[in-house]
């Protein structure tokens, strides 16, 4: 078996390369080269990720999430593989979830992050797939695991400082998504030939608040915690205060750290018929622990 990959030198990419290590023969995507697809799999991870300090110009999103995909999979349509995999993202549909979303929700994004994205999605279900080609378009929601410390960094160090948590009044479930999980649905994917077609989104089973993740950090550097639920009214009173004098207890993080995203992963599942390898509990504990390992 051999695979085609972009974004090889990506989160996603580098742990699916040690995954498959020894096992397949894949060829990197070199950006700005003239390229041929033979391989048999194309495993399309190349984006440009959402930008958490708000810098980049909203034409670079359009240009990697959206162009790169079209001409990736162009050229996957004419050539001799079989199987194509966008990996795309649950803001290409929506930037809150309260419940649970699902695919069959009506995408509304509104960063050009999640825009971006929901156009290489039409593009590529804008055009008619030979009988002998399987298209996959996985939504994940927030990817993490062992030393890729994202959106998780301000929390842990937060939690590392041992001061107590103020926001326990806030109650919000939001969904994650191990990369053990994802690599494991993509290697299910593309070793069977039952699982149709289709958009699927991809998290753990069990969303978590952030109470909970503040208990799973605490639990994974061996330290004593206190959570305390100080009134909501107080809280929102400081981050207004917060977003005048530009401290770093604002309305965005506030917003941030209570809000809710819940995606709903039953269709990938029942497809599979199996259980994922990490309940959401046992993969974050796995890649807080990494954090451990060096130094912030």
């Amino acid at each position: 078996m051999n695979i085609f990959i972009t974004g090889a030198s990506g989160f996603v990419g580098t742990n699916l390369i040690s995954y498959f290590k020894n096992k397949v023969q894949i060829k990197k995507y070199v950006r700005d080269s003239n390229f041929l697809i033979t391989q048999k799999i194309v495993i399309h991870l190349a984006g440009k990720a959402h930008d958490l300090k708000n810098i980049l110009n909203k034409d670079e999103y359009y240009e990697v999430n959206t162009e790169l995909t079209k001409k990736i999979f162009d050229s996957f349509l004419i050539s001799n593989s079989s199987i194509f995999i966008m990996l795309s993202s649950v803001k290409a549909v929506a930037d809150n979830a309260q419940k649970d979303l699902s695919e069959n929700v009506i995408p509304n994004p509104k960063t050009h992050y999640g825009k971006s994205k929901l156009l290489a999605e039409k593009y590529i279900l804008s055009k008619k797939i030979p009988k002998n080609k399987k298209v996959y378009i996985l939504r994940p929601c927030m990817i993490h695991g062992p030393n890729n410390k994202g959106n998780l960094n301000l929390l842990y160090n937060f939690v590392s400082r041992k001061i107590p948590w103020p926001l326990g009044s806030f109650e919000n479930k939001r969904s994650f998504c191990s990369i053990d999980n994802l690599i494991f649905i993509i290697s299910e994917i593309i070793q069977r030939e039952d699982i149709p077609s289709g958009i699927y989104n991809v998290a753990d089973d069990d969303p978590l608040s952030t109470n909970e993740l503040v208990k799973l950090i605490a639990k994974s550097k061996n330290i004593k915690l206190r959570i305390i639920n100080i009134s909501k009214t107080f809280i929102i009173l400081l981050t207004k205060i917060g977003d005048y004098f530009h401290l770093p207890l604002n309305s965005e993080r506030l917003q941030k750290l209570t809000q809710s995203f819940v995606v709903n992963n039953n269709k990938i599942k029942n497809i599979l018929g199996k259980e994922l390898p990490y309940s959401s509990k046992q993969g974050l504990l796995k890649t807080l622990k990494s954090f451990n390992e060096k130094p912030l």
